[in-house]
């Protein structure tokens, strides 16, 4: 069965993104495609790395418009939520695709 990284989203060919491909930038993208949001510290944790080291790559992100970052205000602790934008998804399928094709 295929899998929804075997092509890029929306037909794009693959193309490989130096945004992406950087390791912790890589390992944000690959946890937040197939989710809806997450929080900061969910994938801070996931990545094993610290809340500097994250939110530096998540600014990157976020600079080249692929993730959106969001504190939604309301009773206690206020939280930052991490979500690929549509640009941000295509961007990480047409890498991963790419990286397929060059490991053939």
């Amino acid at each position: 069965m295929a899998s929804p990284l075997d092509e890029p989203a929306s037909g794009a060919s693959p193309t490989f993104d130096e945004v992406v491909h950087a390791p912790n930038r890589l390992q944000i993208c690959a946890f937040l495609d197939p989710l809806d949001e997450a929080e900061f510290s969910v994938v801070r944790d996931a990545l094993g790395v610290s809340d500097s080291v994250t939110s530096k790559q998540v600014k990157v992100l976020q600079s080249a418009g692929y993730v959106t970052v969001s504190k939604p205000t309301g009773n206690g602790r206020v939280k930052t939520w991490l979500a690929l934008t549509p640009e941000g998804r295509r961007a990480y399928r047409a890498h991963v695709a790419a990286l397929r094709v060059l490991l053939g």
